[in-house]
């Protein structure tokens, strides 16, 4: 099985920019699919990013394209997710998840971390 560790949330200001990252340990996960979901106080868990296993193909929710990147480093087993333009609506918890294939339904994903959380104010 994978561990996924999640690091670099926090507050910031509208209009800032955070970067989270997601530690793996375990088993490789160099041939997995990774994403990035969200969870907002009172909401459902809410895709944000994925990528694949290669890095070749990323896929983003509507809200955080042209201002969200995923991307990956298999050799140092991490995956991380840059955060620009950051808005008061990106208030959530945010995970790390893995998955044999690409996807953006959470119910795809088999392993998840413990989540980040990352606070915008106004």
């Amino acid at each position: 099985q994978v561990q996924l560790v999640e690091s670099g949330g926090g507050l910031v200001q509208a209009g800032g920019s955070l970067r989270l990252s997601c530690a793996a340990s375990g088993r490789t996960f160099s041939s997995d699919s990774m994403a990035w979901f969200r969870q907002a106080p009172g909401k459902g868990r809410e895709f944000v990013a994925t990528i694949s296993w290669r890095g070749s193909t990323t896929l983003y929710a509507d809200s955080v394209k042209g201002r969200f990147t995923i991307s990956r480093d298999n050799a140092k087993n991490m995956v991380y997710l840059q955060m620009n333009s950051l808005k008061p609506e990106d208030t959530a918890v945010y995970y790390c998840a893995g998955a044999g294939s690409l996807g953006t339904n959470w119910n795809s994903y088999t392993y998840w971390g413990q989540g980040t959380q990352v606070t915008v104010s106004s």
